[in-house]
């Protein structure tokens, strides 16, 4: 029996395809399936490390931004899970990340629109539709949405060091309690560096330890999280943002490094403190350094130890380190995924092998206008830096919903900010002319 044609096919279940799911879940009419190889959801398991908060307000759910109503905002799985009350009397200050993820996996336990197990070997576009092959199957889409996420990204000079004490921190869950080596380093001076040394420096071990972390950064800075800043993670700033020229994106999104990849000041503080207290409370001597402003030029494991080789960005110096762990902090990169290389003539990419993502965040090809490709976290460069946060997924999946039925199904009209990035006045020009020539 040949399966019906999709109005969507998904591929990858994180939270981003997850608050796309749970959206066109409130819509029977849309025939939607989302695929993953995992054999069930789970939210980066390897950075699942006690303690760990996230950096958005639990409001930023899957969907509540755009649909209140959705039986699958976080909300509801609170009172799903009887502890609506105590999770109020908890007064965090940031939601835990494993309850965040337990909610997710709720979620993703209640939709029927999911599909595990099924690993995509070729995207194709014949015939007006998107041909999805599996290993057992192959289903036809009239629209495609790419959800795979990012893969971890490590430098060039840590490939031949990787091995089972040089890691990244996407394995770190499961690698951190095997390291028997006295001295650690860690190398990336953002939110997971940072989450990388509460953890080390929370376990006992840690006074027999040396640790040392290792940052690019000139200082560790913290979060920039004022209310002004937060206007970066508003549809208002995203919709201007993405109508800038190319020009002016780019050093943009550098400026804002710190409001979506700097380190919540709770981390920073506790990191600080237990520092404190191994180095003076402790009763013993502590070899703790934290080393800013380094850029690692080599990284070499020799004679049963590693060699790192640094450049001291604050006095033009270079400096050596050796250590018997290695975990990388250093971030993860976009590609575009293998099984879409069919299409990949097809696709308009920058030259640095970007998609060109339109304002609905459809990825910018030379097929029909109707079979679009949307694609998620993929777009820092062309929305700019809420695009891969968690803070404005609901927004974005309710955008893609509107362009896949092809009509406002969501309401998604606000009220002007108070903030304003560009003057909206039609005749602006002419009245600062009028007004500069009486």
């Amino acid at each position: 029996m040949t399966s019906p044609v999709l109005d969507l096919a998904g591929i990858g279940v994180g939270p981003f395809h997850l608050s796309l799911a749970a959206h066109l879940d409130a819509i029977p009419s849309a025939d939607v399936c989302f695929f993953d190889d995992k054999p069930a959801f789970d939210w980066h398991p390897g950075m699942m490390l006690e303690g760990v908060e996230l950096q958005t307000s639990f409001m930023k759910d899957l969907v509540t931004a755009t649909l209140p109503t959705s039986p699958w905002s976080f909300a509801s799985y609170l009172v799903s899970q009887k502890r609506f009350y105590e999770f109020l009397n908890a007064d965090f200050d940031a939601i835990p990340r494993r309850e965040f993820a337990r909610y997710l996996s709720w979620v993703a336990s209640g939709l029927d629109n999911l599909r595990f197990r099924k690993s995509v070997r070729e995207v194709r576009f014949e015939e007006g539709t998107f041909r999805v092959r599996f290993d057992d199957e192959t289903r036809l889409a009239r629209n495609l949405s790419l959800g795979v996420g990012l893969k971890p990204n490590v430098p060039n000079w840590a490939q031949a060091a990787l091995g089972e004490t040089c890691f990244h921190t996407s394995q770190a869950a499961y690698r951190l309690g095997g390291l028997d080596g006295r001295r650690i380093v860690v190398i990336g001076g953002g939110q997971s560096g940072a989450e990388i040394m509460q953890h080390l420096l929370s376990q006992p071990e840690a006074a027999d330890q040396s640790i040392a972390w290792i940052s690019r950064r000139q200082n560790f800075q913290t979060l920039d999280d004022s209310p002004f800043t937060d206007e970066f993670f508003t549809p208002q700033y995203v919709e201007r943002f993405h109508a800038l020229p190319r020009s002016r994106k780019l050093p943009t999104v550098a400026q804002q490094k710190l409001a979506g990849d700097g380190i919540s000041a709770s981390t920073l503080r506790a990191i600080y403190q237990k520092s404190y207290a191994l180095r003076h409370l402790s009763g013993q001597e502590h070899d703790l350094a934290f080393l800013p402003h380094r850029e690692v030029l080599d990284l070499r494991h020799e004679g049963g130890e590693f060699r790192l080789v640094m450049r001291n960005g604050f006095d033009g110096s270079v400096e050596m380190v050796s250590a018997d762990a290695v975990v990388l902090a250093t971030g993860y990169v976009f590609t575009v995924p293998e099984f879409l290389a069919p299409l990949g003539e097809r696709l308009n990419l920058d030259e640095r092998g970007l998609y060109q993502l339109r304002e609905d965040f459809s990825v910018e090809w030379d097929g029909p206008e109707a079979a679009r490709i949307f694609a998620l976290n993929a777009g820092r460069h062309s929305h700019g830096i809420a695009e891969p946060q968690l803070s404005l997924m609901a927004w974005r999946s309710a955008v893609i919903v509107n362009a896949l039925l092809g009509r406002e199904h969501f309401d998604l009209a606000l009220r002007p900010s108070a903030v304003k990035w560009v003057n909206d006045s039609a005749d602006a020009l002419s009245q600062m002319a009028q007004g500069s020539a009486l």
